[in-house]
């Protein structure tokens, strides 16, 4: 079994050491040997867990769910019903601040569309509707 060092972890993942160390601490990466001078080092099969980590990140899921994923994986008798469940959530949470920005984004651009910056800040309509209260 080759043993890598952080540095070379590092290069082999495009990942910094501060990151490989959180993800440690955070569980998310074991098998960690240490040696007596107190220096890291990892197992090859770390680079596919990097990978993992990173590709999880990519698609939105934080730390916790990455790890959550990772102990299903080691808990014999899960199903990929379990997985697909937590999906599943993230996928709603997603789509309820994609509406959110999307509202958002509507506002700003009728916020836009009221200025023609040509006036004094103190007529900023901008300015204006954003002090103005929300009668709901």
């Amino acid at each position: 079994m080759q043993l890598l060092t952080i540095g070379e972890l590092s290069k082999k993942t495009g990942t910094t050491s501060v990151a490989i160390r959180h993800y440690e601490r955070f569980g998310l990466i074991c098998n960690v040997i240490r040696k007596s001078s107190g220096y890291r080092l990892y197992p090859e099969e770390t680079i596919s867990h990097i990978r993992f980590i990173k590709n999880s990140q990519s698609v939105g899921l934080s730390l916790e769910e990455i790890r959550e994923l990772i102990h299903l994986q080691a808990q014999s008798g899960t199903t990929s019903q379990q997985v697909k469940t937590l999906i599943q959530h993230k996928l709603k949470i997603l789509q309820a601040k994609e509406e959110t920005i999307k509202a958002m984004i509507k506002t700003l651009q009728q916020l836009e569309a009221s200025c023609d910056g040509k006036r004094p800040l103190s007529q900023c309509p901008i300015l204006e509707s954003l002090y103005a209260s929300n009668k709901d």
